[in-house]
């Protein structure tokens, strides 16, 4: 029988290796083609492709198999569940594996796409630009097809060039950045706020006007501190919650 072949991670010392193996496989499980292998490799495979002890591997299986994500059989093996809810908390550490994994495991749908004048309230972040790319894009949970939110990134044009839209479609926007065109990813800083939803947020996401949404909006650095990226994302407030863990050492 044939498994499923995770993503590969460039692990980071600095954080819990357990907790970025575990976003890393979540990553990869949420982001999987619905007809690809259920079953996953064995522990021992698993912690050789990551590069961690099969005990580290053990304990990001358990995280995942107390998401509802996969199941473990005695004998059988660890599969993938297929109907796993995708709309779970997501526990923040500071990785960008859980980034991508947070914007993972939906049907996303590309509005629509094009150049604008960079807007007032991001030039802070482009102040060397006149204009940047523009990307909407609208996630439905899976299996019900229900809206969970939609979200705009604002790309540096000399990057944007470089996207296939297509990839947008079957991955977030900071995997493809980093995967697919090879941005030099150094950090993602998130703000996330309380806001009411406003008319197209309402229309978009199937909400009444002015109720409870979750606005959140993720900036993109590479190495020299220039930003790459700015998204913007509106979540349904019924839907998701943000859990950020700080780490004391």
């Amino acid at each position: 029988m044939t498994s499923f072949a995770p993503d590969s991670i460039v692990l980071n010392r600095k954080l819990p290796l357990w907790y970025q193996v575990s976003q890393s496989l979540r990553a990869s499980i949420l982001g999987r083609s619905p007809q690809g292998p259920l079953r996953l490799p064995t522990e021992e495979r698993l912690a050789e492709h990551y590069g961690v002890s099969v005990l580290t591997m053990r304990q990001a299986l358990k995280e995942l198999e107390e998401e509802g994500l996969i199941s473990r059989h005695r004998r059988r093996g660890t599969f993938i569940e297929p109907a796993a809810r995708r709309g779970t908390p997501v526990r923040l550490l500071g990785s960008v594996d859980a980034i991508v994994a947070q914007q993972s495991g939906m049907t996303t749908e590309l509005l629509d796409r094009g150049r604008t004048a960079v807007p007032a309230e991001l030039a802070e972040h482009f102040p060397d630009l006149a204009e940047v790319a523009t990307y909407h894009r609208l996630r439905r949970d899976e299996k019900s097809g229900e809206p969970t939110n939609h979200a705009r990134n604002y790309v540096r044009p000399a990057l944007a060039r470089r996207i296939d839209p297509g990839d947008l479609v079957r991955w977030p926007m900071t995997k493809v950045l980093r995967d697919v065109v090879g941005a030099d990813i150094c950090r993602i800083t998130d703000t996330v706020e309380a806001r009411l939803a406003d008319p197209e947020t309402a229309r978009l996401l199937q909400v009444p006007l002015l109720s409870p949404i979750l606005h959140y909006t993720g900036v993109t650095y590479d190495a020299a501190g220039r930003v790459l990226d700015v998204a913007v994302i509106h979540y349904r407030g019924d839907r998701f919650s943000f859990t950020v863990t700080l780490e004391a050492r």
